[in-house]
């Protein structure tokens, strides 16, 4: 279908230049409210969730939602959506257009994940009322901290999406590719609580947090549970993350004092529902154990707080699936060759499917996410905003 990309890269291009890190999305959400009004969406049709309520870290707003009518009334509602948040390293990016790319002319991240999938969604909207193509009802949503979690998909009430049949997100690369499965993971956190002592005159009297660290990591790393786990036919991963000591300083105070607390966080990994729990459980034995092994000299041992909780759960949508056969005529219709296959990082798709809305992601022009070497792929980006056109038509 048309699309007039000059407007829909102009709006991936100011899009980029408005800051909102993870958890501070009130810029970027006024900006994106400020567009869809100018594309026609009418005010009453678009509002914010009270998801920021619920999320247990501060977050400025709720997810950003727009109720479009359709043309066709009695077919299934359709949802798109991605998310408005980017990571911290994004803070102070300034977009430039370079041929069919858009770098940066700052020393951070760009933020194309996600406002190229923020640019898609506003582009969609704004084609289907300027040319009046026919289309099933509509919901936009934009959520808030995905980055730092997925908390603004996972405190989303489904009922405020209205009653839709089956989603599409736009996250990624390859407009190309359709991701219909995604791990699950846990992260955890560890406190070691241990006893100060004098170093150097008498260490015996100190119970190390820093050897208890020592030894659950090593015991985890021989019984094969770090980096890439395969124990038969179940495979994950696992990351031992920061490790510091109170209100972020440095575990310890010095060389010469035993050092008697530490935190530490890590992750597991994996597309099956029990083995990222098994990765998890077997870290907290190794911290038991270890706790067990490290005495002062009259045998006292320190203690160990584990906790764990469920960032999101694995999915995998069957391949015969209605939305992964719409996702697969859209694609070939932009003439693209569907790629199906499953993602090894978490995404909002994880919980929409746990909230029982059947979600593809795809691909919009992102590349070196996360690091200063960030750019846009504009053939990408384009190629998404014909896709999601293919996607929403009647």
């Amino acid at each position: 279908m048309p699309v007039d990309h000059p407007a829909a890269v102009a709006r991936l291009m100011r899009f980029l230049a408005v800051p909102g890190i993870t958890g501070e999305e009130a810029k970027i959400g006024k900006e994106i409210q400020v567009a869809l009004k100018e594309a026609g969406v009418a005010p009453k049709f678009v509002k914010y969730d009270d998801a920021n309520a619920r999320i247990p870290v501060p977050t400025q707003t709720g997810n950003l939602i727009v109720q479009l009518p359709g043309t066709l009334p009695d077919a299934p509602r359709l949802l798109f959506m991605t998310h408005m948040d980017t990571v911290p390293l994004c803070a102070g990016a300034k977009p430039k257009l370079a041929g069919k790319k858009i770098v940066n002319e700052a020393n951070t991240a760009l933020g194309g994940d996600n406002r190229t999938g923020c640019a898609v969604l506003v582009t969609l909207a704004a084609e289907l009322l300027k040319d009046k193509i026919p289309h099933p009802p509509i919901t936009l949503l934009f959520t808030v901290r995905e980055e730092s979690g997925l908390f603004g998909a996972r405190h989303l009430n489904p009922a405020d999406l209205g009653d839709v049949a089956m989603g599409f997100n736009f996250d990624g690369r390859d407009a190309g590719d359709i991701i219909v499965g995604a791990v699950g993971a846990d992260r955890w956190d560890v406190e070691i609580f241990g006893k100060a002592a004098h170093a150097g005159v008498a260490p015996e009297r100190g119970i190390s947090s820093t050897m208890i660290l020592a030894l659950a990591l090593a015991e985890v790393k021989a019984g094969g549970w770090f980096g890439k786990i395969v124990k038969g036919t179940s495979e994950g991963t696992s990351n031992i993350g920061p490790v510091g000591g109170k209100d972020g300083k440095t575990a310890g105070d010095a060389t010469n004092v035993v050092t008697d607390y530490l935190l530490a966080k890590g992750e597991s990994r994996s597309h099956d529902p029990k083995f990222f729990k098994e990765i998890t459980a077997a870290y907290k034995q190794a911290f038991q154990n270890a706790v067990e092994a490290v005495t002062d000299h009259r045998g006292n041992t320190g203690k160990v707080k584990f906790t764990a909780r469920s960032d999101y759960f694995p999915f995998r949508i069957k391949d015969n699936a209605p939305v992964v056969k719409r996702a697969e005529k859209a694609v070939a219709a932009i003439g693209r060759k569907p790629n199906v296959r499953t993602a090894n990082g978490g995404l909002d798709a994880n919980w929409m499917v746990k909230h029982g809305i059947p979600t593809a992601t795809f691909g919009a022009g992102q590349n070196e996410i996360h690091t200063v070497e960030e750019w846009v792929d504009l053939v990408e980006y384009e190629a998404a905003c014909r896709l999601v056109m293919e996607l929403a038509k009647a």
